[in-house]
């Protein structure tokens, strides 16, 4: 199975990258998957329903959020609606939407996607190690499913990559997401676990984290907020991952960093 995860979509720019290279990346790679993170696009904090279905509709497979999910307040009844879009596990159960999905290909093969708010320098989320394990509990790599993919929205690298050094064996990847920076660790565990510590944002790259450069200035140079932070305008850079796992066991055998 072959499956492409792009990272954090910030605004417009954002958008257009993905939404414009799909048909690039579907002739490329020939991924069985395709899914999003679309945490930050819409004007740079959170998502409507409508963009989740721009994207769905371009043949997108899932959507993946993070600690945005609930910026904009008509994306949270849309969450119990659409079951390909995926929200934090490790939020209390009895909020709205779901933090995992299974997709399947028409050959019966399927790919679960789950994701994870890591917790240092983050808000108060639920352990996201307690999180993991007990839905795991329902799935085994190469049994009951083909391949897990988990990503980790957090600030710290040193808890995405010890959480990849936990699950290394027991998912097929675990991609890091949030902190827009697209890093150079892409590799395969001993475990045979994919791991990168964060996947890149897709937005404009002339910016700071997607946005545009002199309010992030500014507040550095005055040393308080004092002003709006707005999405850059430039062109957009996709970043993503496509990762590729054995047909028996689930575990990882590529991971290929891709840019466009």
């Amino acid at each position: 199975m072959k499956f492409i995860y792009c990272g954090d979509v910030v605004a417009r720019a954002g958008r257009e990258a993905v939404l414009n290279n799909l048909d690039n990346l579907r002739q490329t790679y020939h991924p069985d998957f395709i899914i999003v993170n679309i945490e930050n696009a819409a004007h740079g904090f959170g998502v409507t329903p409508g963009i989740c279905r721009d994207f769905l509709d371009r043949g997108v497979d899932a959507l993946t959020t993070g600690n945005h999910v609930w910026q904009q307040r008509e994306l949270i009844p849309y969450l119990n609606d659409c079951k390909k879009i995926v929200r934090p596990l490790n939020y209390p159960e009895n909020l709205p939407g779901k933090g995992f999905c299974e997709l399947e290909l028409p050959n019966g093969k399927k790919l679960l996607i789950i994701q994870l708010l890591g917790r240092l320098f983050m808000e108060a989320v639920d352990c996201p190690v307690a999180a993991v394990d007990k839905l795991l509990k329902n799935y085994a790599l190469g049994r009951n499913i083909d391949a897990i993919m988990v990503d980790i929205h957090a600030e710290a690298t040193s808890e995405k990559l010890a959480l990849g050094c936990y699950l290394d064996g027991r998912v097929s990847a675990v991609l890091g997401t949030h902190t827009h920076v697209p890093t150079a660790d892409a590799k395969i565990w001993p475990g045979g676990t994919a791991y990168i510590s964060d996947v890149g944002m897709c937005g404009d790259y002339d910016s700071v984290l997607g946005f545009d450069k002199q309010e992030p200035m500014d507040r550095l140079a005055r040393k308080y907020t004092g002003g709006r932070l707005v999405p850059a305008k430039g062109k957009g850079t996709l970043f993503g991952v496509l990762v590729e796992t054995d047909d028996k066991t689930g575990l990882a055998v590529r991971i290929e960093q891709i840019k466009l």
